[in-house]
């Protein structure tokens, strides 16, 4: 069974790496990497491949940056030759980012079965580029593999078919649960002297990442942003790996005092995800790491006014606050006196996602003559 997987941003290489271990135990699959190089720091990337035992893309399309319609329309055409030649059972995509919906239109065209990790995800937001890649990547995809019961419905109502659609879990979190023993080694919070040496209990601080359109690509938006999270700081050293796109626009949000924010370089994900386990409090406007934090029992103040992972919310420790500086430092306060939300994990966000999706990919590939998703996990 020979399974075409496509990468093109940092957080796919989180998710494909438990996958790709998966296929690997596996003698009768042969598992294809394709780097479209949608998103591609070389520094940041060798770090990942090199940390979560990822192999080397068989194939990179090299597309780099542009406007979505540009990127979309670069790598449609790159991959439908590598599909061609290539002649893959299926395609798998993960998540929601350009090379997702491009991957799966060129599949689809061919003929090729679609497989998505991460299906049904919904913010109901159609200002997101990501919300238009998830909805027509679900509308081509033969198999539909989600984290969470909300998802489920989501793609009932928009005309997919039950026996299509997979609760399996979280890819995440099984790299979560993978990598966790080995990020708690790092010795990344020392080196921010948040912590002593010989391993010892790091000082309470708080961890922020920003990056969305809406909350950096305005300067006005962006300024009160880091406002807010510099009152919160008076009270708690804020860590703020900064984003390209963020560190793009700093330079004209950031005119006022900014004290106790430590802006730094991005992380490799270990060091990351060494951080956000021991943080007080988490600020962002990530979807994966309000699913991390959830996974971790960490407080998380999700700075938007939406969110396409409600069980975060409903069984997690997240909480929307949007962008009103107010409601965020108000929301802040509270849990740094000791007022933080008692969330629990979800339902098979158990470090087995990946075991389940392949279980399920290779039982169809043994039933000949069965449409897609017939047999249940």
């Amino acid at each position: 069974m020979r399974i075409l997987n496509i990468v093109g941003a940092r957080p796919n290489l989180v998710k494909i790496a438990p996958l790709l271990r998966e296929m690997r135990r596996h003698p009768e699959i042969e598992p294809i990497l394709v780097h479209t190089g949608q998103h591609y720091d070389e520094k940041l990337s060798d770090v990942f491949f090199r940390q979560m035992g990822i192999p080397e893309p068989d194939v990179n399309l090299e597309v780099g940056s542009g406007s979505h319609a540009w990127q979309t329309a670069e790598i449609l055409k790159k991959i439908e030759l590598i599909l061609i030649e290539c002649k893959p059972d299926c395609v798998l995509v993960v998540g929601d980012v350009n090379s997702t919906v491009a991957a799966s239109l060129a599949a689809a065209k061919l003929g090729i079965p679609v497989v998505h990790v991460e299906a049904g995800l919904r913010s109901f937001d159609r200002t997101m580029p990501e919300e238009i890649n998830r909805i027509v990547t679900d509308a081509l995809s033969d198999y539909l593999f989600v984290t969470e019961e909300d998802a489920i419905e989501n793609l009932i109502r928009e005309g997919k078919h039950r026996e299509r659609i997979y609760l399996v879990g979280n890819v995440m979190i099984d790299a979560l649960k993978q990598f966790l023993p080995v990020a708690q080694k790092s010795k990344i919070a020392e080196e921010l002297g948040l912590a002593g040496p010989n391993g010892a209990q790091p000082r309470p601080y708080a961890l922020l990442t920003l990056h969305r359109p809406s909350n950096v690509d305005s300067p006005e938006t962006l300024a009160a942003l880091l406002q807010a999270i510099a009152e919160i700081a008076n009270k708690i050293p804020v860590i703020f790996p900064v984003h390209p796109r963020t560190k793009e626009r700093l330079s004209a949000a950031a005119a006022n005092s900014l004290a106790g924010i430590r802006f730094v370089a991005p992380l490799g994900y270990l060091d990351f995800l060494s951080l956000m386990s021991r943080a007080r409090l988490v600020l962002t406007d990530s979807g994966g790491i309000q699913e991390e934090t959830t996974s971790l029992g960490v407080p998380c103040l999700t700075l938007r006014e939406n969110t396409e992972r409600p069980v975060t919310v409903t069984e997690g420790t997240n909480e929307l606050v949007g962008q009103d500086p107010k409601k965020i430092i108000e929301a802040a306060n509270k849990i740094l006196k000791g007022e933080t939300k008692k969330g629990r994990i979800p339902r098979y966000w158990d470090g087995k996602a990946s075991e389940r999706i392949i279980d399920i990919l290779l039982r169809e590939s043994r039933t000949a003559g069965v449409p897609a998703g017939t047999l249940r996990p």
